[in-house]
C-alpha cells in the first residue's frame, strides 16, 4: 500500500467503547470491488475486515489494517432465477436476496412493501444484515433459532480474492446452471461448510450478499405484565417444553437481580413479555398502535440518559429502585402492530449503553433457572464489596438450537442473559466480568457481538463449542493467507493461519 494511500482516520463504535485508526476506510459499491480490496490487502501484507453499523460493543469490528464499512453494499437484489433449482426453498418460504451491508430497518422496509416479513428479530433494527448473521443476533421464541438460520444461500469473498458461494447441501442453487454463469467462483453446497460460514465472526471473508427464507406480511399482538421469579420459575421449569414457551411465540422475561425481600430470591420482580400472530382483522381493530408515549418520550429526551448516570452515580443504592420502576413503566395490556415493529423494543433502543449478552443451556439439570439465581447471588456480592450496582433490567430470551457451529445456540436450544450497563455505570464493567465468569460455570457461551472477557490462552472457546474443530477446518480454508485475522480473533484465538504473502 502506497504511503498514498494510508488515511488513518478514526472509527469508533456507537457507544464509543472501541475504537481504532485502521489504515484506511474503503466504501465498495461491488462485489469486484470487494475482491479487489482483499487482493491488495494480500499484496501489501496488511489485513482487511468488514465494519456494519458499529452496534457491537466488542472488538470484533477492530482491524489494524483495511476496514471495510457497509454503506455502498445497502441494495436488493434480483434472485437469478435461472440458478435456482426447481422447487427452491420450502413451500411456506419466499426467497429474498439482498447486500450485506444493508439494515434490518431497510430490509424490513423492502419486505413491508411486498407483503413480506421476517419470521423473526431481535429487539433492535440498525445492524446490518452481515453483523447480525456472523454473530448470531437473535429474537425470542423457542421455535426460532438465531437469525443466521434464515439464511439459505451466502456469496462471500474470501482469500485471494476468490468468491464463494456456500450453502446447505440441499441449498436453492442449480449448481450445473451456476458454474455456467459463474465459472471463475466457486459453489459450495456442504453442511459443514455452511455450518462453519454462516456465524463466521468476520473471520471467513467479506460477505456481498446473502439470500434468506421470508414470510408473507403478519401482525403480533404484544403483551407486557409484572410477576415475580417464583411465578416466572415455576413457569419455566420444564425447559423448552414449558407451556409459556411452546403455547406463546414469542416470550420472554426482565427481571431486576434485587429481590424485593432481601435474600428471598423468589421476590424477584419480574416483566413478562407474551407476543402472537393476530389476523388482519383483529389488527384493523385494534387502535392501540403504540406502547408507553410517555416512556417513549422519555427515552428519547436528551436529559434522560444524564440524568440516569448522574443519579446512579451519586446514589448507587437508588439503582435498584430505578429498575423496578423502569419495568413497571413498561407494562402494557394491548400493543398490535406489525410483526416488526413489535419485535423491536423501541426508544430504549436510543438511551446509551453496553451489554455482555450470555448462552446458557435449557435443559434437565436447569442451569437456565440456576443461572438466574447466581445472577442474582452475584449482584449482592458485588454491591457489598464495591458498592457496583446494575443499572438496567437483565433480559432473557429464548432460542432454538442450531446447527452453526459457532453460534451460541449451537446444539442446544438457550436462554439468552443479556446484562445491560447504562453507559457510565461506575463498576459496570467489573460487575459484567463477575457475572459473565459465573455464567460460564453453568454452561454459558458469550454473544461475540457483546462485552466479554475470553481469550485463546484459557482454551475456552474450544471447550465451548462442540464444532470448533470443523469452523477451523474451513476458516484454514476461506482465511489461508490470514487476511483476516484481526485483534479480535487473535484475542480469543480464532486466528490460526499466518499471513504467507
Amino acid at each position: 500500500m502506497s504511503a498514498k494511500a494510508i488515511e488513518r482516520k478514526r472509527w469508533r463504535n456507537d457507544t464509543g467503547n472501541q475504537r481504532i485508526y485502521p489504515l484506511c476506510q474503503k466504501t465498495p459499491t461491488t462485489l469486484a470491488q470487494l475482491c479487489e480490496i482483499v487482493r491488495e490487502a494480500e499484496d501489501d501484507g496488511v489485513t482487511v475486515r468488514a465494519v456494519g453499523s458499529g452496534h457491537s460493543w466488542s472488538d470484533v469490528a477492530l482491524t489494524e489494517g483495511i476496514l471495510v464499512r457497509p454503506d455502498g453494499l445497502r441494495k436488493p437484489l434480483e434472485i437469478a432465477e435461472a440458478s435456482l433449482q426447481t422447487g427452491a426453498g420450502a413451500p411456506e418460504e419466499t426467497l429474498v436476496q439482498v447486500q450485506a451491508g444493508m439494515t434490518i430497518a431497510e430490509l424490513n422496509a423492502y419486505l413491508q412493501a411486498r407483503e413480506l416479513a421476517l419470521p423473526n428479530m431481535g429487539g433492535f433494527d440498525g445492524q446490518t444484515v452481515a453483523g447480525v448473521i456472523s454473530t448470531s443476533t437473535h429474537g425470542s421464541g423457542i421455535a426460532f433459532g438465531p437469525l443466521s438460520d434464515l439464511v439459505r444461500s451466502l456469496e462471500m469473498v474470501a482469500a485471494r480474492g476468490t468468491v464463494y458461494r456456500i450453502e446447505p447441501s440441499d441449498g436453492p442453487t442449480d449448481a450445473a446452471a451456476y458454474r455456467a454463469a459463474h465459472p471463475d467462483d466457486r459453489l459450495v453446497q456442504d453442511d459443514d461448510w455452511f455450518d462453519a460460514a454462516v456465524v463466521g465472526i468476520g473471520c471467513m471473508g467479506l460477505i456481498y450478499s446473502v439470500i434468506l427464507a421470508v414470510r408473507p406480511l403478519f401482525y403480533l399482538r404484544e403483551i407486557r405484565a409484572m410477576s415475580t421469579w417464583a411465578q416466572v420459575r415455576e413457569d419455566l421449569a420444564l425447559g423448552s417444553d414449558s407451556p409459556v414457551l411452546t403455547e406463546n411465540v414469542h416470550y420472554e422475561v426482565l427481571f431486576s437481580p434485587y429481590p424485593r425481600v432481601k435474600g428471598k430470591v423468589e421476590t424477584v420482580e419480574c416483566l413478562v413479555t407474551t407476543r402472537n400472530p393476530v389476523s388482519p382483522p383483529e389488527y384493523r381493530r385494534d387502535h392501540r398502535r403504540s406502547r408507553s408515549l410517555l416512556m417513549e418520550l422519555a427515552a428519547r429526551f436528551p436529559l434522560t440518559p444524564v440524568l440516569i448516570d448522574w443519579a446512579a452515580r451519586l446514589w448507587p443504592k437508588l439503582c435498584p429502585w430505578m429498575i423496578t420502576q423502569a419495568m413497571k413503566a413498561l407494562v402494557n395490556d394491548d400493543y398490535v402492530n406489525i410483526s416488526y415493529r413489535v419485535l423491536n423494543i423501541g426508544a430504549a433502543n436510543y438511551l446509551p449503553a453496553y451489554s455482555a449478552e450470555i448462552g446458557v443451556p435449557i435443559d434437565a439439570r436447569h442451569h437456565h433457572l440456576q443461572a438466574v439465581e447466581r445472577i442474582v447471588e452475584v449482584a449482592e456480592e458485588r454491591a457489598k464489596l464495591g458498592d457496583a450496582y446494575h443499572s438496567s433490567p437483565i433480559s432473557l430470551r429464548f432460542v432454538k438450537a442450531t446447527g452453526a457451529h459457532l453460534s451460541m445456540m449451537q446444539g442446544r436450544d438457550t436462554m439468552m442473559i443479556e446484562l445491560i450497563m447504562a453507559k457510565h455505570t461506575v463498576g459496570g464493567m467489573e460487575l459484567l466480568d463477575a457475572q459473565e465468569q459465573a455464567l460460564y460455570r453453568l454452561g454459558g457461551r458469550p454473544h461475540w457481538g457483546q462485552v466479554n472477557t475470553l481469550t485463546g490462552s484459557n482454551g475456552l472457546v474450544a471447550s465451548m463449542y462442540p464444532r470448533y474443530a470443523d469452523w477451523q477446518r474451513v476458516h484454514e480454508q476461506l482465511n489461508e493467507s490470514g487476511v483476516f485475522d484481526s485483534p479480535f480473533s487473535k484475542r480469543v484465538g480464532l486466528s490460526s493461519a499466518k499471513f504467507d504473502g
